[in-house]
């Protein structure tokens, strides 16, 4: 063999790719979840198995991971009128979107317990929730939005009547065409006006009755919406005001008889993340809408529909978590540096374990509030509900983002690659942080709830004493509470603190009620104890860390 030869072999051969993991793909996501088994099973979903299971092999299939990072890659597109000038608002969207949506919409995400009411019903649908929108979390907005429609149409049984039979169908029909010609349909909402934003009361869009007026009755709308998220939903729920002040409606996108509404889309917003969903601008222009529920309590009667969207953003939250966590862990199984695998360096285990505690101790909240939702006719569990889903929703939305960068820094460079999932995780990680409703906001709706409803607190109080003696840090932490909520009483400045310690401590008990020791002990110690961290890698049981990775990927 010539010199010539032999430095081409070699050259050849430093393209060889060594050290690198395998993709992510072709596994149960289900199945790699031991604490989502376990909530299943204490959510009384167990019966509910097979299809949770079912939505789990799909979130791991390669071919449904892609279609996560087509529709991310292809940006919805707006058309305002067709080639001939007809006005059609419609927004264009690319085949991997409607795919991800006829995935959720074809298992119930949008609807299922509402559907098929039964024990664990939201528990069962909040874990399918779970596991599909570690694939992609964008199209989860029109899927939430109907799912949480629900219980504010039944304030106007008459129009819930033509409607709700459409929204519950385990179907999904994309046309740009009136609701009296589809099937399925889904829902949307749009409350924010730019000089109100969160503070709905200020809304300038006035509603105008064609004759009768009233609830159920039909008026036309005049104004501006600031946020018109998913704009190719069939039918929004609005806010506007009417003679006896702030009111809801139901406004179509098409008249019933076929005709275009006048609700135009003036653009759509450029977003950092959350892009394959398309949020919007537009313009009531005399759009005609029905009045929902009472006339001036419009606030009331959508207020469901925000808890239950605020619930949702913690199913998003924790799942971005739970995925993040996963490919950390994965990278680090099969990646060396330093002469061993990273997933068996003790300073790596601490991150890993860390960042693998925080993803536990999300669900686990999450799956608590799902089984309050099942049990809505219990005044504890309502009441339960009422404190912890802001509490849940500020914390749990709010940790996302850093969770999501300290899981691209385990991953190194290649996670930052736009063809890696961990930059759309991060983009994505601070909108449900904003969305329904900021940390302030909900900050001060549990403040409200606990001057409104007392018994709220009470309730948290009392779920809180079924763990009183198991941990020091915790009964530490659960006698604060009180005086924290005393002192963000006289002075809302105070707030956050008391609203994150419900969120750590609610956290705390429940690990400490349905995890190995191993985890809630670690969470208590680095989250309640003397020397509270927030950040990651901070652990101070090499052992427990240990044992808390193999539970978060026990395919190791």
């Amino acid at each position: 063999m010539t010199q010539w030869h032999k430095a081409e072999q070699l050259m050849a051969s430093t393209h060889e790719v060594l050290n690198q993991p395998p993709a992510l793909e072709n596994y149960n996501v289900l199945h790699a979840d031991t604490a989502l088994q376990e909530a299943i099973g204490r959510g009384q979903a167990s019966w509910a198995q097979k299809e949770i299971a079912a939505v789990g092999a799909l979130a791991g299939n390669a071919q449904t991971i892609q279609l996560g990072f087509l529709a991310n890659a292809h940006k919805p597109q707006f058309q305002s009128h067709d080639r001939f000038g007809h006005r059609i608002d419609l927004v264009e969207y690319h085949d991997a979107y409607h795919r991800l949506m006829t995935i959720a919409t074809e298992h119930g995400l949008h609807a299922s317990p509402w559907a098929k009411p039964q024990q664990g019903a939201h528990v069962a649908r909040a874990a399918k929730y779970y596991l599909h929108t570690q694939v992609e979390a964008a199209h989860g907005c029109p899927i939430t939005m109907t799912f949480a429609a629900a219980p504010a149409l039944q304030h106007q049984p008459d129009i819930a009547a033509e409607w709700l039979p459409k929204m519950l169908q385990y179907s999904y029909d994309p046309r740009n065409v009136a609701h009296t010609e589809k099937a399925a349909v889904t829902i949307g909402m749009a409350m924010t006006e730019k000089q109100g934003g969160s503070d709905v009361r200020a809304n300038t869009t006035h509603a105008y009755p064609i004759g009768a007026k009233g609830p159920g009755q039909m008026y036309e709308l005049v104004g501006h919406k600031w946020f018109v998220s998913a704009p190719m939903c069939d039918a929004f729920l609005v806010l506007a005001q009417s003679e006896q002040g702030l009111s809801c409606f139901l406004l179509p996108r098409w008249r019933p008889d076929g005709t275009k509404n006048p609700l135009q889309i003036q653009r759509l917003k450029d977003k950092m993340g959350n892009v394959a969903n398309a949020s919007s601008e537009a313009e009531l222009r005399g759009a005609m809408a029905w009045m929902i529920g009472e006339e001036g309590r419009g606030v009331r009667t959508i207020i469901e529909m925000v808890a239950m969207t605020r619930y949702d953003c913690m199913i998003g939250s924790s799942a971005g978590m739970r995925q993040a966590t996963a490919q950390a862990i994965h990278h680090c199984q099969h990646r060396s540096a330093f002469g061993a695998h990273l997933i068996d360096q003790p300073l790596m285990q601490n991150v890993l374990a860390d960042l693998a505690l925080e993803s536990e101790a999300a669900l686990t909240l999450t799956m608590r509030m799902a089984q309050a939702m099942d049990q809505r006719d219990d005044p504890h569990e309502q009441a339960l509900a009422r404190i912890v889903v802001p509490a849940g929703k500020y914390w749990i939305c709010k940790r996302t983002a850093e969770h999501a960068y300290e899981a691209m820094e385990v991953i190194g460079g290649s996670g930052v690659m736009e063809n890696c999932i961990m930059p759309r995780l991060y983009r994505e990680a601070p909108i449900n942080a904003i969305w329904e409703g900021s940390g302030n906001v909900q900050c001060l709706d549990a403040l409200r709830a606990v001057q409104k409803q007392p018994e709220s607190f009470a309730a948290l109080q009392t779920e809180l004493m079924r763990v009183k003696g198991v941990n020091k840090a915790l009964d530490a932490a659960i006698a604060r509470l009180p005086q924290l909520l005393q002192q963000a009483k006289e002075q809302p400045f105070y707030a956050r603190q008391w609203v994150e310690l419900i969120a750590r401590t609610m956290q705390a008990a429940l690990l400490q009620q349905h995890a190995p020791h191993e985890v809630a002990d670690a969470f208590c110690q680095s989250r309640l104890g003397d020397v509270t961290h927030l950040g990651y890698g901070r652990l101070t049981s090499p052992s427990a860390a240990q044992a808390i990775v193999r539970r978060a990927w026990p395919q190791k």
